[in-house]
């Protein structure tokens, strides 16, 4: 490949609310710069999961490197596809922390989006040239008018420099690209100062192990160099350097200065190379590491069990091998009375929580059941201490507890005018405090609240959805943890707890959760040959209970004409036998109750 000079250099991401045409904007780009030929296109070609193009969606955020020409000089530009749907911000911070630019992708029909303002901030934190885009111009509903003094209006960026283009039909792309040679700045960095790159993504190959995309920001890496990576102070020879492309990554001998590329080590695990750490040269090493990164942090908690039960180890070394993938992916061992042996995972939100889900069913052919999302609490003890809990049932006996700390994010609506009224009752069900609510024009409205994430891990993007006919978007972001009046709600089938049911929930609704959960289950719970009671209990106080009525027998069928005192002998041997059966009898609660809490309207 041709040497370019770092002054011809663009790196860039693509950000925008999800379903605004990321995916499809990036392949027109890849066409338009002669990357693939139309024979090898697909439709998004830098979606490698089958999970992705199904849905729809970016899961993971993907890098190419495309050469262009402009005015008979040639450019070399380094494009990053990002996700779009808030439990994978992480992947956009760091996208963006190794571009000097970023597209701002807004749809002409939809307009600004809650992710949208949300991605632009972490843009604006990062010193990023913004250049705003809006897509879909070809539809009849298109005003791309409006959506840019939406623009104006909710960011407050300037958009009087801006593309329109239809990434689907192709139209205004060359024009954006020669925009972005324009716009965006070349990388700054001394070419001959020690090497220093950032790792912004790592996975794991079966045939060259694990892999680190890097951005080289001073220096260079060389073929053969023993590197270091700062984190883990350990060396490693550098066995091949390459650039990445959407069919197959391009072998090169060295990264300069502003280049994107991917390292070969043949390390045997992620570990070593963990997103954010920074490789230099082991002989002559880079005094200070780059700084600004912070690791992917769970925010909820599921139990993740296999059906069958010997196959628990499985399940370990599919964890461990998505896990390579994966980096934000937490997981630790844990049992359960009712499901056996377990993992405690810990994800980013629920829709990273169904992904991995259906990747481990699919990729590793399991069978799982997995309990209610949970999230993170702090509790101050009686003496003084202070601990973390993931599970309910790792809670303090209520004695010991002084104060419990929940979890607050901040969120951010934009709505449709009409839905206001329904929306603000649906966010004061679920205890949130109003900030502020701004009319950004006679349409559409920017609400911002806190609210506790116990009350969005549930069913509330789906009752968001519902209240606004689906014209609403959401965002949020954690704020921390504030105290807050919560119990343990335990549910006992046939006088035992199930430990996997346990939830934690406000004192004020503990009763009608209880009672809701309770009628629930019952619909649930297979009848047996004897009557189940459901209970729901705070500490030793029952709050809520109900039955499931027995299979009966009909044991006086035998009995024509006679003595009543005959079907009587008959109806107490047969309650005696029930009394009998229901102490030694062992309830199965089937895969559905565990997700019925999903279900619950408080």
């Amino acid at each position: 490949m041709a040497v370019v000079p770092q002054s011809n250099i663009r790196n860039f991401s693509i950000i925008a609310h999800i379903d605004h045409g990321k995916s499809t904007l990036a392949d027109r780009i890849i066409q338009e710069c002669g990357a693939i030929s139309d024979r090898e296109m697909s439709a998004q070609v830098m979606d490698t999961m089958d999970i992705e193009k199904e849905r729809g969606i970016t899961i993971k955020a993907q890098s190419v490197r495309l050469d262009y020409i402009k005015d008979g000089v040639p450019y070399v530009l380094n494009l990053i596809d990002t996700p779009g749907h808030v439990d994978f911000s992480y992947e956009v911070s760091r996208s963006l922390a190794s571009s000097e630019g970023a597209l701002l992708i807004v749809d002409a029909v939809q307009g600004v989006e809650a992710q949208t303002i949300a991605n632009v901030y972490i843009a604006i934190e990062n010193n990023l040239e913004l250049l705003p885009v809006v897509n879909k111009i070809d539809l009849l509903a298109a005003d791309p008018d409006r959506v840019l003094s939406e623009l104006e209006n909710a960011i407050g960026i300037d958009a009087t420099e801006h593309c329109l283009v239809s990434a689907k039909t192709g139209q205004g792309v060359k024009e954006l690209i020669d925009a972005i040679v324009e716009k965006i700045p070349a990388p700054k960095g001394d070419e001959n100062a020690p090497a220093k790159a950032l790792i912004y993504d790592s996975w794991f190959d079966n045939y060259l192990g694990a892999l680190a995309l890097v951005r080289v920001f001073e220096g260079s890496l060389k073929k053969g160099q023993l590197a270091k990576v700062m984190g883990t102070k350990r060396e490693h020879q550098i066995l091949d350097l390459m650039y990445p492309h959407p069919i197959s990554p391009k072998k090169t001998d060295e990264i300069r200065t502003g280049e994107i590329g991917i390292v070969v080590m043949g390390l045997k695990n992620v570990d070593a190379l963990m997103v954010g750490d920074t490789i230099t040269d082991a002989k002559n090493p880079t005094t200070n590491a780059i700084e600004g990164f912070t690791p992917a942090k769970p925010f909820v908690f599921a139990g993740i069990y296999p059906i069958e039960t010997d196959r628990f180890e499985d399940l370990r070394d599919a964890l461990n091998k998505l896990k390579l993938n994966d980096s934000s992916l937490s997981f630790e061992p844990e049992s359960s009375m009712a499901l056996g042996s377990g993992f405690r995972t810990g994800f980013l939100g629920m829709l990273h929580m169904e992904v991995v889900k259906e990747r481990l069913e699919r990729e590793f052919n399991l069978e799982l059941i997995a309990t209610a999302p949970t999230v993170v609490y702090e509790v101050l003890q009686t003496n003084g201490e202070k601990i973390e809990i993931q599970n309910p049932s790792e809670l303090p006996e209520p004695q010991k507890i002084d104060t419990i700390f929940e979890p607050y994010v901040k969120a951010t609506i934009l709505t449709p005018q009409e839905f206001v009224g329904n929306l603000i009752k649906l966010l004061s069900e679920r205890r949130g405090i109003q900030i502020k609510m701004d009319y950004l024009n006679e349409t559409r409205v920017l609400l911002e609240y806190d609210i506790p994430m116990n009350e969005i891990v549930m069913d509330f993007y789906d009752k968001l959805k519902s209240t606004t006919k689906g014209y609403a978007s959401f965002d949020y972001e954690p704020i921390g943890f504030r105290p807050g009046k919560l119990v343990k709600l335990d549910i006992r089938v046939a006088g035992d707890i199930v430990d996997a049911l346990s939830i934690i929930v406000p004192e004020e609704k503990a009763r009608n959760r209880g009672l809701a959960f309770v009628n629930q289950l019952k619909e649930l719970i297979p009848r047996q040959l004897f009557e189940v009671a459901i209970q729901a209990s705070v500490g030793n106080t029952v709050i809520a209970r109900s039955n499931v009525k027995s299979v009966g027998k009909n044991v006086t069928a035998k009995c024509y004409g006679g003595d009543i005192t005959r079907k009587r002998k008959l109806l107490e041997k047969q309650k005696a036998g029930k009394k009998r059966m229901k102490s030694i009898g062992k309830v199965d609660v089937p895969q559905e109750a565990f997700m019925a809490i999903l279900k619950l309207d408080s």
